[in-house]
């Protein structure tokens, strides 16, 4: 806790001052661009990747960057989505899978999760993830079965996404687009993936 208070006074001290004209802009108005949907884990942070200024991104974090298939009910991942979407008016939404992620790392090496109930039950939405791996063609180059099971994973939320009906919705009409990313963590390296065939390339600058 020391250390996020020393981060806090840093931030009144040596950051806000500089951005001061941008956060009076933004206690009244909130327009992101893009949804950028990660992983909870602490080693991915979208605004550092992406290098994005405060306000720019709409963020959503779940262990292994799952999104549920819509249903009725309180979700607060559909609602987020919904807000981003039918609120916010984003243009792009992010999916976006890292390398050595801990979710998918128990699903591909078949970990026991008993002592885990509430994790067990989240990652079943990593259930066509799974099917998708089983179908998919051999890993890329250099990629293990955790790595391969990461990219299906991205492509498998991606359609999971399009079941929202304000997702749906945005792509009728041509105001959203989909895209799915996998952030290498020791290269820095960000490949996006071909919808269809789940295919890296590099990100074009």
């Amino acid at each position: 806790m020391h250390d996020l208070a020393k981060g806090v006074a840093h931030f009144q001290r040596g950051v806000f001052p500089a951005k001061a004209e941008r956060f009076r802009r933004l206690a009244t108005t909130h327009r992101p661009g893009t949804l950028f949907i990660s992983c909870s884990d602490a080693r991915v942070v979208p605004e550092l990747i992406t290098q994005s200024e405060p306000g720019e991104l709409f963020v959503i974090r779940t262990a292994g960057n799952l999104v549920p298939a819509y249903a009725a009910g309180a979700d607060g991942v559909a609602a987020s989505i919904e807000y981003a979407v039918a609120v916010l008016g984003v243009a792009d939404i992010v999916v976006c899978g890292h390398s050595g992620c801990g979710a998918m790392t128990a699903l591909a090496d078949h970990h026991d999760l008993t002592a885990l109930p509430a994790v067990a039950h989240w990652l079943r939405h990593a259930d066509a993830s799974l099917a998708r791996a089983a179908h998919a063609a051999e890993p890329t180059a250099g990629e293990d079965k955790v790595g391969a099971l990461v990219r299906s994973n991205v492509i498998a939320q991606l359609a999971s996404l399009e079941t929202h009906p304000s997702v749906a919705g945005a792509l009728a009409a041509g105001t959203l687009t989909l895209r799915g990313w996998v952030y290498d963590i020791p290269t820095g390296a960000v490949d996006q993936l071909d919808p269809g065939t789940g295919s890296p390339a590099a990100l074009a600058a």
